[in-house]
């Protein structure tokens, strides 16, 4: 049952435990049911009777409860996986989306642009003394 899911092997082994315990509870029944064609008097009959109707009912009832108690062993173990693979899958992504965020950072950015020279100025005339007047 390699690679077989867990809850898969649960439900497989609770119906095997059902099948032995269902059988268990016919060869109990049967044994009630020799006592009771054995017994001598009415009343003994009857009791051996009584105990094979007894021993069917509450070991089918075991068995079912078996059943269901493995069915919810088996769902609430799927239910779980499931819901850690959503979560695994949510911080992959959440872990991909800050890699990249990261890697945004790191990246070099784009040069500016070259800064423009300074045009040469002409040169400013040397203004002319002003004349005093006297």
């Amino acid at each position: 049952m390699a690679g077989a899911d867990i809850d898969v092997v649960i439900r497989q082994t609770a119906k095997q435990q059902n099948k032995t315990i269902l059988a268990a509870i016919k060869a109990r029944r049967d044994h009630f049911n020799g006592l009771a064609a054995k017994a001598k008097d009415a009343g003994t009959k009857e009791r051996y009777k009584q105990a094979a109707r007894d021993v069917t009912e509450q070991g089918t009832a075991a068995a079912r409860r078996l059943q269901i108690s493995a069915d919810n062993a088996a769902d609430s173990f799927a239910r779980s996986m499931r819901m850690a693979a959503e979560v695994s899958a949510a911080k992959a992504v959440a872990d991909a989306a800050k890699a990249a965020e990261k890697a945004a950072e790191k990246a070099p950015k784009p040069a500016k642009k070259a800064a423009k020279g300074k045009k040469a100025a002409a040169p400013k005339a040397k203004a002319k003394p002003k004349k005093k007047k006297s």
